[in-house]
């Protein structure tokens, strides 16, 4: 069975472009899905309930790639859950056909994209990350106890204050204590 998904980005968006296009290409208007919401943010539920609607053997068709999914990681992640399902795939617009050989290889093409595309991002994060702390910039959430805190509250614990003590003291949470001693030991043994 033929199963129809259509979205458009707003409310004053209109369907009828997609939906002609899935009703010329078979689809019964009855098994048309549809949302109009943001393709990024926003819940997809008729997205979901085509999804739940569709069973193994059938097909979801949709008008355009960028329909189903605005980014090609989620496109890709969308159309290997309705592979596992043995559902197939079409978009009309671009020619994809999960049932054929070239529509199966144009989803592998996809998943290799979306791979190198995920290595891209990965590696300019870790540049930016390396050239940050070049500049002498360590990311990370700031800490809660200052180094010159910590050695103060070391002090009083080797001389006899009590870790309880020195969180009363000191107004620090015990367990954030004990990861900063924690740390300073990793920092001394190294």
């Amino acid at each position: 069975m033929l199963i129809g998904y259509v979205r458009v980005s707003t409310e004053d968006q209109s369907l009828n472009l997609q939906k002609d296009a899935l009703i010329k290409y078979g689809i019964d208007s009855r098994n048309i899905f549809e949302d109009k919401v943001s393709g990024l943010k926003e819940k997809k539920v008729g997205l979901e309930k085509a999804l739940m609607y569709l069973n193994e053997g059938d097909t979801l068709v949709v008008w355009k790639l960028d329909r189903l999914g605005r980014s090609l990681a989620h496109l890709i992640n969308t159309i290997n859950l309705l592979k596992e399902r043995n559902i197939s795939f079409i978009s009309i617009t671009e020619g994809m056909d999960t049932t054929t050989a070239s529509g199966e290889l144009f989803f592998h093409i996809f998943g290799a994209l979306a791979q190198f595309e995920r290595s891209l991002i990965q590696e300019r994060v870790n540049s930016g990350l390396d050239a940050a702390r070049k500049r002498g910039n360590i990311g990370g959430r700031p800490r809660a106890i200052s180094d010159e805190k910590l050695q103060v509250i070391k002090e009083a614990l080797d001389n006899g204050m009590s870790k309880a003590a020195a969180c009363r003291t000191f107004d620090v949470k015990r367990s954030t204590l004990i990861d900063s001693l924690s740390r300073l030991d990793n920092k001394s043994s190294t």
